[in-house]
């Protein structure tokens, strides 16, 4: 057994479906334990102030995360890491190793000491709508917090070595041990000590998120060394590459940071139901565009450094075929199931009615943009695979100015237009709930992500060459029968209204869980009978039984 399991951790996956589908079912199991943690936050707290200060507290933190701590990004040293391996040069990838751990370790620590000092007048900018006390609590939490970007950052940076290998299954792991130490926070730390008790969770969580690659990097002989002396014209090369992908990441941090600001201005709890729903829409989204674009980029990164320009633009049709195949279908069901899937999930204890029908509502926003989110994230690193960073830079730029500059504007068209704010309140079914403004941000967000996905598609296009017609057949083929899904799971809803009692957890469970079976029992028929590419490729991987794929062995220097 114990023989078993050291080989499914060390064990490569060559095939995108077979790597996709093991990254995709182990981040289930991390969303899995995703949704427990939100469950556990939702009946302590519901949609309270105690809530919106414990998300306002990742702020800072997860803005050095993803600036700092870019610097290690998997995204950024795969490339150079394959390039090496594949060349039988351990010298220069333990080199540039050793040299990027060494001005992470630098880096995190001065920034990080900065920030400590500095937390009560950054926490004003975060959240300008908190109370005096609101801002005590949330400075102290902030700061326990800023532990985990060095954490995270470590794990990131050994992650990239466990997918240069393409050993994914224990890169997967490493969300499932963070979820892990946050449920710790909530169910252990929190009745002894309080907001901070969740705080430390965090910290716990990317310590796991990190130590659990340890071993394996260990066996492979590639462990990151802090050298007083680096090679500096090697990783000022990196650096390069590097930069303008950390001012990516810092622009949808920043992002974040004036939407949740904006939120901190409205009713208390805005700023919990906004983090609410996207941590929902977050779960399709993690098993399907991150797993999927996670699968293909060491292969992009091979096959574009060897020269295979054409086999480059097919692997990158063959993910995105396979994103729409599984993303179309997942926002028709999640926004025709939404109000199920918040009950189940998050409606106990504190979190009320209101709550509820208020998170659904940002899910269903939310969710119209899981397409464009998935996608997104396989372009970016298309173009990271190509060492062209400065292209998604511009891009993202762009797009987090047209988001902020729509989340001001619906801000204001709500202020000053009734029959606006009137009308999406009601298309959304919460006409008679206080608090509806929030629901502004989740739309500037998903509106903003669409037009990023569009100026993406185009600039691929233009770089890589045009996309087959497969892949308008996919979409095609994926939008009708996700409709025909979606129509089955709403009637279905509907004729179980008669039969179920939904005032309880099993009623409205065994409601939604029905009509999502149902629909998706259509749309696999729909799909056979189109004869599906998609639908066939993944019943070849099933039975190919991947999570028993024998190991493929690495070259005695590399792969």
């Amino acid at each position: 057994m114990v023989k078993r399991l050291l080989t499914l951790l060390h064990r490569e996956f060559n095939g995108l479906h077979e790597a996709a589908l093991l990254l995709g079912f182990s981040a289930l199991a991390s969303q899995i334990l995703a949704l427990i943690r939100d469950r556990l936050l939702a009946v302590k707290f519901g949609a309270d102030q105690s809530l919106d200060i414990y998300y306002a507290a990742f702020r800072i933190p997860d803005f050095l995360y993803a600036t700092i701590a870019s610097l290690v990004a998997a995204a950024v040293l795969i490339p150079w890491l394959v390039k090496y391996l594949s060349a039988h040069d351990r010298t220069q990838a333990q080199g540039l190793l050793d040299g990027v751990a060494t001005l992470f370790a630098v880096f995190i620590i001065v920034t990080a000491g900065a920030a400590f000092i500095l937390m009560p007048v950054l926490v004003k900018l975060i959240a300008p709508g908190f109370s005096p006390v609101a801002y005590d609590q949330l400075i102290t939490l902030a700061r326990i917090m800023l532990l985990s970007p060095l954490f995270l950052g470590l794990s990131n940076l050994f992650g990239a070595v466990t997918q240069s290998v393409r050993r994914f299954f224990l890169y997967a792991l490493s969300p499932l041990f963070y979820n892990l130490g946050i449920i710790f926070g909530v169910a252990v730390l929190y009745p002894r000590w309080g907001l901070n008790g969740l705080a430390w969770g965090v910290v716990i969580g990317a310590l796991f998120h990190w130590l659990i690659q340890v071993p394996s990097v260990i066996a492979d002989g590639l462990l990151p060394r802090p050298r007083r002396h680096v090679n500096w014209p090697q990783l000022k090369t990196v650096l390069l590459t590097s930069l303008p992908r950390t001012a990516t990441l810092a622009l949808g941090q920043i992002t974040t940071m004036v939407l949740l600001a904006l939120a901190s201005l409205m009713p208390v709890g805005s700023i919990a139901v906004f983090i609410f729903g996207f941590n929902l829409q977050s779960v399709p989204l993690t098993i399907i565009g991150v797993s999927y674009s996670v699968a293909a980029f060491p292969t992009l990164a091979n096959l574009f450094a060897t020269g295979a320009r054409e086999k480059f633009l097919y692997q990158l049709t063959l993910a995105i075929r396979y994103i729409l195949f599984w993303s179309v279908p997942a926002t028709v069901l999640f926004i025709v199931l939404r109000a199920q899937i918040v009950r189940v999930v998050l409606g106990a204890g504190s979190f009320d009615w209101t709550d509820t029908r208020l998170t659904a509502a940002a899910l269903a926003l939310f969710v119209i943009s899981l397409v464009g989110q998935s996608l997104n994230l396989l372009f970016v690193r298309s173009y990271y695979a190509t060492g062209q960073t400065t292209k998604p830079l511009v891009i993202n730029f762009v797009s987090a100015l047209i988001t902020i500059g729509l989340a001001v504007f619906f801000w204001w068209l709500f202020v000053t237009v009734p029959w606006w704010s009137a009308w999406l309140a009601m298309l959304l079914r919460v006409e008679d709930l206080p608090g509806t403004m929030l629901l502004i941000l989740p739309l500037a967000f998903s509106l903003g992500t669409i037009i990023n996905l569009g100026l993406f598609w185009f600039m691929t296009e233009r770089d890589f060459g045009r996309f087959p017609k497969v892949v308008d057949q996919a979409l095609g083929q994926s939008v009708v029968a996700s409709a025909m899904s979606g129509l089955v799971a709403y009637q279905s809803l509907n004729w179980l209204d008669n039969f179920l009692d939904l005032d309880t957890f099993m009623g409205i469970a065994t409601q939604g869980v029905v009509a999502g079976l149902l629909g998706v029992l259509v749309l696999v028929v729909v799909l056979m009978r189109f004869q599906n590419r998609e639908l066939l490729e993944l019943k070849h991987s099933l039975h190919r039984k991947f999570w028993r794929a024998e190991t493929v062995a690495p070259e005695p220097e590399g792969l």
